[in-house]
């Protein structure tokens, strides 16, 4: 039993390949760090393009968005478990007594 629930906790995290979303295997999902150091060429003289301070504005948002989502994610996971740990010393416990009671 011990080593079925060492397997559960080694496969607790997704590997990367395996996800529902339908993606090619070389796609890497973009990063907080990656968004911010993201650069847009400035338009040339005399041509129409976007304003780079506001585009900087927007990604900016964008990656504070990405860290508050990884953020909670990792506080989602953290609290799965917890709550794994402590059903299975629940379980535990309630085994115990119900085998202690068989065997009086």
């Amino acid at each position: 039993m011990r080593a079925f629930f060492r397997s559960l906790r080694r496969n607790e995290r997704p590997r990367p390949g395996a996800s529902t979303c339908y993606r090619s295997s070389t796609y890497v999902p973009l990063s907080p760090w990656q968004v911010k150091q993201r650069r847009f060429r400035p338009t040339r003289f005399g041509r129409r393009g976007l304003d780079p301070g506001e585009v900087q504005e927007f990604l900016d948002r964008v990656a504070d968005d990405l860290a508050a989502a990884y953020r909670a994610l990792g506080d989602s996971r953290q609290e799965t478990a917890r709550i794994k740990d402590a059903l299975r010393r629940w379980q535990s416990e309630q085994a115990q007594q119900a085998n202690a009671g068989r065997y009086r």
